[in-house]
């Protein structure tokens, strides 16, 4: 048996009895593919532009709740991201949780995506972009932010908060847009 076979069951051994992968910075597929296993929901982050105002919007899965009492959120943009200097230094900005309908807004505000061009808004009395009919939005104030490895994460105070009657969420799971539908 050459080396490289032996190599290669000993890996296979290792991820058969539970032992897995060692995260490698250097190569961070394995790790990114573990991590599509699980599905998010899909949120749009609205705020102001640092140095002009305009509205800037980033589409981010990476949104929990932190605590009801006080009422706090977290999400975490991504420091290799054009627009993390404007959320990071943000005061005040707004999450917009996507219904399944709603992938087309969301590739708006991606990478090559229109952003806000020719796209309906309202701001806020914080001039935050606000967009309708989302599932749920929550409007905040930057309560803290911290760094984490290639992220940082911000952490926002909800100030108000709005949902629907009805409609489910736009899910992302191994790198696809999908419908979430209640089951039991």
């Amino acid at each position: 048996m050459r080396e490289s076979d032996k190599i290669e069951a000993a890996v296979s051994r290792a991820e058969r009895t539970g032992l897995g992968h060692v995260p490698d910075p250097a190569d961070p597929r394995a790790f990114r593919s573990a991590l599509a296993r699980f599905a998010t929901g899909v949120t749009v982050v609205t705020a102001p532009d640092a140095d002009s105002g305009a509205p800037l919007g980033i589409t981010v899965n990476s949104f929990a709740s932190v605590s009801l009492d006080p009422a706090l959120v977290l999400w975490s943009a991504a420091r290799s991201s054009l627009r993390h200097r404007h959320f990071s230094a943000a005061p005040a900005f707004a999450i917009h949780v996507l219904r399944f309908d709603q992938a087309d807004l969301a590739d708006r505000f991606t990478r090559n995506g229109a952003g806000f061009d020719g796209l309906s808004h309202t701001l806020n009395d914080a001039q935050v972009p606000l967009l309708e009919g989302t599932l749920a939005r929550f409007e905040c104030q930057t309560e803290a932010t911290h760094e984490g490895g290639d992220h940082t994460i911000i952490i926002g105070r909800v100030t108000r908060f709005s949902t629907a009657t009805e409609g489910e969420p736009l899910v992302f799971a191994h790198g696809q847009y999908g419908r979430f539908l209640p089951g039991r």
